[in-house]
């Protein structure tokens, strides 16, 4: 297996294993998409190294859709159009058990800032600030899922011979996690099992002074933690990753401790509150 396919594999692997953001009960009024995750689940489609990660993760969707018996696909990523100007994107229109379903994905990293609002869902924000869940679940409920409303959508529904009333509408909404350093949190919405590293300030970093570092591109994110990888040490790391801060980046990276556990974790560039 080539290093592009065998990083394809372990891309897709990380995303099966990503656990739904929320489960078994509505947020903010939008449901989640559910089905039996198969044993064995496999993904052997070329792929590019300069595919954008929320692109990437619809491939692999369609990929576990595809595999579901009860689940056929009727139409993926269709630009809605008003005349010339692309007015919104529909990520899919499925059946499932005889049911029709539009469905939206996505895929999102979330960093926990106690200071950024007064409930849960405030406070779980992107690794750059310029980005929180709840303004997501807004967008979803406000301009994404509506687009199916819309007068230049019927078109597309016709050609498909859908019924609008008939349509539900879901979201498929996979999220990792990551909390302050030693910071234990209460989960009340959200499903904990998405917990999957920390974060820690650029200045707080000399505390891993005798830990190794790996830093993987951005497709890699999606990658459960691997040993067999070129760490850096403390030094060359903490040189590196001033590169990114210095530009308003919040990398994600590794860090191999010295009893050789390994987890994911962002150093962030903005300042403690």
């Amino acid at each position: 297996m080539s290093n592009t396919n065998r990083n394809s594999e372990l891309q897709y692997q990380g995303y099966i294993n990503t656990p739904l953001l929320w489960q078994d009960h509505p947020l903010l009024g939008l449901e989640q998409l559910e089905f039996t995750q198969l044993q064995k689940n496999h993904f052997n489609i070329p792929i590019t190294n300069h595919m954008p990660l929320g692109k990437l993760v619809e491939r692999f969707v369609m990929q576990e859709l595809r595999q579901q018996s009860n689940i056929s696909i009727l139409s993926e990523n269709i630009q809605i159009q008003n005349q010339k100007i692309t007015i919104g994107e529909i990520d899919c229109l499925l059946r499932q058990n005889d049911i029709s379903i539009h469905l939206e994905i996505i895929y999102k990293f979330y960093l926990y800032d106690p200071n950024s609002g007064p409930t849960e869902i405030d406070r779980w924000i992107g690794p750059n600030r310029n980005d929180n869940l709840l303004k997501k679940l807004h967008k979803l409920k406000d301009k994404q899922l509506p687009l199916l409303h819309k007068a230049h959508t019927k078109p597309l529904l016709d050609q498909l011979t859908l019924n609008l009333d008939d349509i539900v509408q879901k979201v498929l909404f996979k999220a990792q996690l990551f909390t302050p350093y030693n910071h234990d949190i209460r989960f009340d919405l959200l499903n904990k099992d998405c917990l999957t590293g920390f974060y820690i300030h650029l200045a707080d970093i000399a505390q891993f002074s005798t830990c190794r570092f790996y830093i993987p591109n951005k497709l890699d994110w999606l990658i459960e933690v691997q040993a067999n990888v070129e760490w850096m040490i403390f030094d060359q790391f903490s040189h590196k990753i001033k590169e990114f801060t210095e530009e308003k980046r919040a990398p994600l990276c590794w860090i191999k401790f010295p009893d050789t556990s390994i987890q994911k974790f962002f150093i962030v560039w903005w300042p403690k509150q």
